[in-house]
C-alpha cells in the first residue's frame, strides 16, 4: 500500500493529475443539503486525495517528535500543511482515505417550518460585526495573513456543534478550511485539540465567538443529556421548550446529539393540554371535546397533531383513563399523557394504569440526575427536563492561533 501511495501521492505529480486535483478541489467546496451547510471544511481533502496520505504514514512514523506546528512549517508544500492540519500526528491510512467522504450531519438537525441555521447564524454574526467590522482584527492584522488555529476542549464531554460551526466558517469565508478529528455526538477529553482551522487570520478570528459560544453551549447541553439519558433507561429523555429564545432549534438539535430525543418543537405541532387550558375549558373532558374537533375540522392543516394530556394527582390520572376506556369519547389523538410531579409510587402506578390502554407516558418534574433512574424504573416511555437547555453548564472550549502562514 505505501509503495501505490508513494507512487500515487508523489510530489512530481503530473499536470493531468494536478488538474484532477484541481477539479476535485471544486467539487468537494459544493454546498450539501440538511441546511446547505458548506463541506468547504473538507474543501481541502482534494490535496489530501492528491497529494498527502502517504506523508501521514511517514510523520506518523518518522516525525512522531514534531509537533503539528513544527511538522507543518518545515513542510515545503500547502498540501502536505494541509495534511497535517487534517492528520494532527498520529492519522493512519485507512483514517486519511476516511476523510476524503463529504457527509451530511451526524444527527440530522430538527425540523421547523420557518427557522433556519443559516438566519441564526447570520443573527449571530451581525450582532457581533454590525455594520462596522471588526475593528481590532481589523487595525492589526494584514488583510492578506493567513493562519492556522485549533479547538482545544478544556473539559471532558460530547462534542456538538461541528456541523453548525462549518456553517459559521462558511458564511465568514468560504476558503477557511477546517480538519475535524472528531464529530457531533462523540467524547472529546480535556487538552485534546479536535479541530484544524487555517485560512484568513481575520476570518478565523471573526468567527471565533460565535462558533465557541454556539460550541459551547451545544456541547454542554449533549454532555448533559448523554449523562441523563443513560441514567434515565428504560425510559427516553426529552428536553422541553425552555429554550434560549431564538435558539430552539440549535438547543434541541444539541439534545438529539447527546443522545436524547425532542418533545414538540412549539405551540404548532401538538396539543398539550395543561393545568390552564383544564381550568379554562372547565374540565379535561370538555378540553379533550374541543381539542378533538378542532384537530378533525382543521383537516390536514393539523394531520398529525396528537394531543398530551397533562395529568398531576391521581384522581386525574383515573380521570383520563375513564375518558380512554369510553366508546363515546374520540380518544383517536390522544397520543400521551403527562405525569406531572408526582411521587414514584404515583407514577409506577399511573404507568400501570395508561399502559393498558397504549397511549405513552410522561414523567415531569423534579428531574435531576439524582432521581432520574429512580424516575425510569416506573415504567413511563418519556421523562422530559427543563435543566438540559435552561440551565446550561457549557462545555469549556479555546480557539488559538497557533502560526501564520
Amino acid at each position: 500500500m505505501q509503495r501505490a501511495a508513494r507512487a500515487l501521492f508523489s510530489s512530481s505529480a503530473t499536470p493531468t493529475t494536478r488538474a484532477s486535483e484541481s477539479s476535485t478541489r471544486r467539487r468537494l467546496k459544493r454546498h450539501t443539503n440538511n441546511g446547505s451547510t458548506k463541506v468547504g471544511v473538507l474543501a481541502t481533502t482534494a490535496s489530501i486525495a492528491f497529494g498527502c496520505c502517504y506523508r501521514f504514514v511517514s510523520m506518523a512514523s518518522s516525525s512522531s517528535s514534531q509537533s503539528f506546528t513544527e511538522y507543518a512549517m518545515t513542510t515545503t508544500t500547502t498540501t502536505t500543511r494541509a495534511a497535517a492540519a487534517a492528520a494532527g500526528e498520529h492519522l493512519a491510512y485507512e483514517k486519511c482515505l476516511a476523510l476524503l467522504a463529504s457527509t451530511p450531519p451526524t444527527v440530522a438537525l430538527p425540523y421547523h417550518p420557518t427557522q433556519t441555521v443559516q438566519n441564526v447564524v447570520r443573527i449571530a454574526l451581525e450582532e457581533d460585526v454590525a455594520n462596522v467590522g471588526d475593528v481590532s482584527s481589523l487595525s492589526t492584522i494584514p488583510e492578506d495573513l493567513r493562519a492556522t488555529a485549533t479547538l482545544l476542549a478544556k473539559a471532558d464531554g460530547v462534542l456538538a456543534g461541528e456541523h453548525l460551526a462549518n456553517e459559521i466558517l462558511s458564511i465568514v469565508d468560504e476558503d477557511i478550511e477546517a480538519f475535524w478529528q472528531k464529530r457531533d455526538g462523540e467524547e472529546i477529553e480535556r487538552g485534546e485539540i479536535f479541530c484544524y482551522l487555517r485560512g484568513s487570520a481575520r476570518g478565523i478570528l471573526r468567527a471565533e465567538r460565535v462558533v465557541l459560544n454556539f460550541m459551547q453551549r451545544m456541547s454542554g447541553i449533549a454532555t448533559l443529556t448523554k449523562k441523563m439519558s443513560e441514567a434515565a433507561k428504560p425510559a427516553r429523555i426529552l428536553e422541553t421548550r425552555k429554550t434560549v429564545p431564538g435558539l430552539r432549534v440549535i438547543d434541541k438539535w444539541a439534545v438529539l446529539i447527546g443522545g436524547g430525543e425532542n418533545h414538540r418543537m412549539g405551540l404548532f405541532d401538538m396539543v398539550m393540554i395543561k393545568d390552564n387550558h383544564v381550568a379554562a375549558a372547565r374540565g379535561i373532558k370538555n378540553a379533550l371535546a374541543s381539542s378533538t374537533t378542532f384537530l378533525i375540522e382543521g383537516g390536514e392543516k393539523y394531520e398529525g397533531v396528537m394531543i398530551e394530556l397533562e395529568t398531576r394527582t391521581m384522581e386525574e390520572v383515573r380521570e383520563v383513563c375513564g375518558l380512554l376506556e369510553d366508546a363515546g369519547t374520540d380518544t383517536s389523538r390522544v397520543q400521551r399523557v403527562m405525569l406531572d410531579n408526582m411521587s414514584m409510587e404515583d407514577m409506577r402506578d399511573a404507568a400501570g394504569m395508561l399502559n393498558k390502554f397504549g397511549v405513552e407516558t410522561e414523567a415531569s418534574g423534579n428531574v435531576t440526575l439524582e432521581t432520574i433512574g429512580g424516575i425510569g424504573a416506573t415504567g413511563v416511555t418519556f421523562i422530559s427536563s427543563g435543566q438540559l437547555t435552561h440551565s446550561v453548564v457549557a462545555l469549556d472550549i479555546s480557539l488559538n492561533i497557533e502560526n501564520n502562514q
